[in-house]
């Protein structure tokens, strides 16, 4: 599974080092992390789509992640991904199969959201770009170029609404001419959440294998 199927995690950017940036692009995006930290909780529901030209490839899928600090739950693909803080739980009921493994942050097969938040943090030059108006929203789009040559990555837009200052949504265009878009549907903070949200519950899946990666 790519991991771009997880950039939803920029959703609680921290933004920090902007050497050579637009000084107008950092203000926008200092702003907009500024205001995603002051919330408790953030609740998404996303699309996400994959495309291709030359190799024949056109994907789409819709998911949702429920987010506190370090926390998430992530639905997408069939497949649930539970972080507590310290351990990672795959659940998938195709395979009747759970992986539970702990947070690595070095190893670059592990997805997590705050681990796609350090992917923001360096390496890229941040400018302003185009405006849009989406369905009478206005759309500011800030373009985020690596600064290493050798990065499969040739951009990536991210757009963000104007008015709230939120995440409206994130394209990334690759040199291999792959284009995955992510587009948050429905965006809401501070909802109220059950105390056990990102506690895996063994007990409800007596029937499936138990993978213990550590």
């Amino acid at each position: 599974m790519s991991k771009k199927l997880f950039v939803i995690a920029f959703l609680a950017l921290g933004f920090i080092g902007f050497a050579q940036s637009d000084a107008k692009a950092e203000a926008l995006l200092n702003e907009v992390s500024t205001k995603i930290k002051a919330y408790k909780n953030i609740s998404l529901d996303f699309k996400y789509e994959l495309n291709n030209v030359s190799e024949s490839i056109s994907q789409e899928t819709r998911g949702d992640v429920v987010m506190e600090g370090e926390k998430f739950k992530l639905n997408i693909l069939g497949i649930t991904r539970i972080y507590d803080g310290k351990t990672m739980y795959t659940i998938s009921p195709e395979d009747e199969e759970v992986t539970i493994s702990s947070d690595n942050t070095e190893d670059e097969s592990t997805i997590t959201p705050s681990k796609m938040l350090s992917f923001y943090e360096d390496g890229y030059i941040f400018k302003m770009d185009i405006v849009q108006t989406v369905k009478g929203r206005k759309i500011q789009y800030v373009k985020l170029s690596p600064i290493d040559t050798n990065s499969e990555i040739k951009h990536v837009l991210l757009g963000i609404d104007a008015t709230t200052k939120h995440i409206y949504n994130l394209i990334e265009v690759g040199k291999n001419g792959t284009k995955t878009t992510l587009t948050v549907n429905s965006f809401k903070t501070d909802q109220p959440i059950s105390k056990t949200l990102f506690t895996f519950d063994e007990s409800k899946y007596k029937d499936y294998y138990i993978n213990k990666l550590d």
